[in-house]
C-alpha cells in the first residue's frame, strides 16, 4: 500500500492515497470518479521532482494544484486525446494558418525560451479562476525536466516578438500537452497546429490533453477510456523519442498539415 489512505473533506468523501517521499503511486484505478468531488484526483503529497514527472507520465497522471496546496495527483477517466491524424482545421483557421506560414514576419520556434513560454501560460488569465496551477514549484520542475529534453516549448512570433506558444512534456512517441497561452487571435492554435505536424512528422500519434475544454474539441481532441489511453502511454513511452530541434520549425513541417 502506497502512504496511508485518509478521507479528504468528510468522512463521506471518497479515500485519497497520501503519499510519502519517494513512494510509487497507486493504481490509477484508485482515481477518484466522475461521481466524486474531484474525478481523477489520485493522490497527495510525495515529491515534485524530474523523476517522479517521469514516472507519473507514464502512468497516465499529472500534478495540477494551486499555491499554498499539497501536491496534488491526477488521472481523469476519460481522458482528452488528440489523435494527430484528426486534427480539425476549420475554414478560418485554415485561412489564418495559411497567411502565417507564408509571411516572412511570422515563424513557430521550438525550445527557444521555453522558460518565458511556461512564465506566459502562468500569467494567462483562465475563467473562472483567481489564480494560477503554474506555481514556482511546477515552474522549478518542468524546467528540469526541459533540461533532461522532456519538457518543450512551441511558439508563435510575430515580427520578432513572441505571441503565443504552448509548453508540453515528450516521452518516447507520446506528448502529453500542459498549457498554453496566446496574446492575438489564434495564437495558441497556430502553435498547436505546429505540435501536431511535428509529431506527424515524428511519427508522434497521440497529443495528450488531459482535460475536455471547447478548445481542444474544436481542433479535434476527443475523450477516450482512461484505460485505453493508458495501454497506448504503455507501448509508446517505450519507444525511441526523436530529436526536438531548438530554434525555427522546418517549413517542411506544414506541408504534413497542407498536402
Amino acid at each position: 500500500m502506497n502512504g496511508e489512505d485518509g478521507y479528504a473533506n468528510d468522512g463521506d468523501a471518497p479515500r485519497i492515497t497520501l503519499l510519502r517521499p519517494g513512494e510509487p503511486f497507486p493504481p490509477i484505478e484508485r482515481a477518484w470518479g466522475a461521481d466524486s468531488p474531484a474525478p481523477g484526483l489520485l493522490a497527495a503529497g510525495g515529491v515534485l521532482d524530474a523523476p517522479t514527472l517521469i514516472a507519473a507520465y507514464r502512468q497516465t497522471i499529472f500534478p495540477w494544484f494551486s499555491e499554498g496546496e499539497p501536491i496534488l495527483w491526477w488521472s481523469p477517466d476519460p481522458r482528452m486525446v488528440l489523435d494527430v491524424r484528426e486534427l480539425r482545421l476549420h475554414r478560418s483557421l485554415r485561412k489564418t494558418l495559411a497567411r502565417f506560414v507564408t509571411d516572412p514576419a511570422c515563424e513557430i520556434r521550438i525550445d527557444s525560451t521555453f522558460g518565458r513560454v511556461m512564465a506566459r501560460c502562468a500569467a494567462a488569465p483562465r475563467a473562472g479562476q483567481s489564480g494560477t496551477w503554474i506555481v514556482p514549484a511546477i515552474r522549478h520542475a518542468y524546467a528540469a525536466l526541459h533540461q533532461m529534453g522532456h519538457a518543450h516549448s512551441v511558439e508563435t512570433w510575430i515580427g520578432g516578438e513572441l505571441v503565443a506558444g504552448l509548453y508540453c512534456v515528450a516521452i518516447g512517441r507520446v506528448v502529453f500537452g500542459e498549457s498554453m497561452f496566446t496574446t492575438v487571435a489564434d495564437g495558441s492554435k497556430i502553435a498547436l497546429c505546429a505540435l501536431t505536424a511535428f509529431c506527424r512528422a515524428h511519427g508522434i500519434p497521440l497529443i495528450d490533453c488531459q482535460q475536455n475544454t471547447r478548445h481542444l474539441a474544436f481542433m479535434g481532441a476527443r475523450e477516450r477510456p482512461r484505460a485505453w489511453f493508458a495501454a497506448q502511454v504503455e507501448q509508446l513511452t517505450g519507444l525511441n523519442a526523436p530529436a526536438w530541434p531548438t530554434g525555427k520549425f522546418d517549413p517542411i513541417y506544414w506541408k504534413i498539415v497542407f498536402p
